[in-house]
């Protein structure tokens, strides 16, 4: 997705390109939205009672608002706000869901106030960050004491990484440059700065200040068709699946 506080103008003119992906697959968005609303379930809480309440969402990198509008139907009666740094991804997110926002993953740069929202979908946007500390550290700012976080990124060990580097190939995810691919399959170039392994995830959210609550795979819309029961199989096992689906509490 295309939230980023990343100052270098080419960064920025890049992200603004219509042209660059802002959107993800729905495989993920729609397991990522099974398990918040799992989370959010009457009763599952203390103190929610037995009817629950409307809980204040945002999805952070909402891109087109394709992720969002996914995950609408599993989260009934709740509020779901896009946040995005593209105006480019915030106009198109305006045609999908009901409210979407500007915002930076800097210090105060997410509209809203302290403790003011229940979850953050946090969907294929750490990957792409210049200063991730920082990101979280927002994002524990605005989410109240035990809020939930849904964060997802591409997994640097998925099971044919690991064999591509055996062969001295490139991992797919990673990149070498803004401007084309080299030494790696695939063909968009999509920004990615950062990728993690299940491990050094867990380890990284945890030192950020929450809980790590679960952690589960989600297949790629990108490997060929052939390969997809493989990838499919893989989600049993987190650390070789293709996305890594990490579910947290702040403490």
């Amino acid at each position: 997705m295309t939230t980023s506080p990343v100052k270098p103008p080419e960064l920025r003119d890049f992200y603004e390109n219509p042209a660059v992906p802002v959107a993800s697959g729905s495989p993920r968005s729609r397991r990522q939205a099974r398990m918040l609303a799992e989370a959010l379930a009457p009763g599952r809480e203390a103190g929610t009672g037995a009817t629950g309440r409307t809980r204040t969402i945002l999805d952070i990198g909402c891109g087109d608002g394709t992720a969002a509008a996914t995950a609408a139907p599993y989260l009934p009666g709740h509020r779901i706000v896009g946040i995005d740094w593209s105006q480019d991804a915030l106009r198109r997110a305006r045609t999908r869901i009901p409210y979407a926002v500007r915002g930076e993953l800097t210090d105060g740069g997410l509209p809203f106030l302290t403790g003011s929202a229940d979850a953050v979908l946090f969907s294929e946007v750490i990957e792409h960050l210049v200063d991730p500390d920082a990101a979280l550290d927002e994002i524990r700012r605005v989410l109240r004491p035990g809020g939930h976080l849904m964060l997802s990124t591409p997994n640097l060990a998925a099971w044919y990484n690991r064999g591509l580097l055996l062969a001295g190939v490139q991992p797919v995810f990673s990149e070498v440059s803004l401007r084309g691919i080299h030494g790696r399959p695939g063909r968009e170039v999509v920004g990615h700065l950062r990728l993690y392994t299940a491990r050094a995830l867990r380890e990284f959210v945890a030192a950020s200040g929450f809980e790590v609550v679960r952690l589960a795979g989600a297949p790629f819309h990108g490997v060929p068709r052939p390969l997809r029961p493989l990838d499919r199989l893989a989600c049993a096992r987190p650390p070789l699946a293709s996305i890594l689906l990490l579910h947290a509490r702040r403490t």
